[in-house]
């Protein structure tokens, strides 16, 4: 037989083959462009973060922030990665969208923080509020804020308190910011660990003869929580340690909410 012929047979004997494998990556939305994307596409983020967050002796992970602004490769490179979502579609409600619209918050805020930078907390420079309808970022063709990134996308599509604990608005207050990207494969136990590390930290609760102390994160979006102080009561528990279970179930009183809204930074 040709060569040629061999060739073809090979095909043809192949497509059955591949084709069913072929019809159930598209009708599930998946190419092998996106999938290496998926895979590839935040690397860059993890070797910024993994240079930048430093964690502090007060269990609080801070952005070295004057270190980057004063690295015009490393700025670069932020601003590639950021510029890498301008013509991706995140229209899904997966994981990977889901690691990919919270590392994106991050990295935006990084740079808005960096632009403004040296400054005391993300709201300096406002009366009322922050800069987070203000903060907007190219995706898939259309401009989004933070603001619709964290309560248009995040919130709505997910419908996951974890949230909460995946975005890093720059302050002290807020959940950890990771030394590393969200990621597909391990977004669920990441996020679980996080939530862990938050309500296990006084930021997150604070035990007091009075009742509870909490962030304002639980008052904020206590819809995101259950929608009741019993709501929030039965997240925490959820995540708290044995420890912080008891002490909070000896005494379920929420007494107040708390938030700090200083930079995070090593400075």
């Amino acid at each position: 037989m040709q060569p040629a012929r061999v060739l073809l047979a090979t095909l043809l004997i192949a497509m059955p083959l591949a084709l069913p494998v072929m019809a159930r990556e598209a009708e599930a939305g998946i190419t092998t462009r996106d999938t290496v994307m998926t895979e590839a596409q935040h690397a860059p983020w993890t070797a910024l973060l993994s240079k930048y967050v430093h964690t502090s002796p007060d269990g609080v992970n801070r952005f070295d922030y004057a270190a980057l602004k004063t690295s015009p490769a490393n700025r670069a490179a932020l601003n590639a990665y950021i510029a890498g979502f301008e013509t991706m579609d995140l229209s899904g409600d997966n994981k990977a969208a889901f690691a990919a619209w919270a590392n994106l918050y991050n990295a935006v805020t990084v740079r808005h923080i960096i632009s403004k930078y040296p400054v005391r907390s993300i709201r300096d420079g406002f009366l009322f509020g922050g800069p987070w309808k203000k903060v907007k970022v190219m995706v898939g063709g259309r401009e989004v804020s933070l603001d619709d990134i964290e309560h248009k996308i995040l919130r709505p599509t997910f419908h996951d308190p974890r949230v909460h604990y995946a975005i890093n608005c720059a302050a002290i207050s807020c959940p950890n910011l990771m030394a590393r990207a969200w990621e597909t494969d391990t977004l669920d136990g990441d996020l679980d660990a996080a939530a862990r590390a938050y309500v296990n930290d006084p930021r997150g609760v604070t035990v007091t003869d009075g009742g509870l102390i909490l962030s304002t994160i639980y008052d904020w979006f206590k819809a995101d929580f259950g929608d009741s102080r019993q709501g929030v009561i039965d997240h925490l528990l959820k995540y708290a340690d044995k420890g912080l279970a008891q002490q909070i179930n000896a005494n379920p009183k929420i007494r107040s909410y708390t938030y700090d809204w200083s930079l995070n930074d090593t400075e």
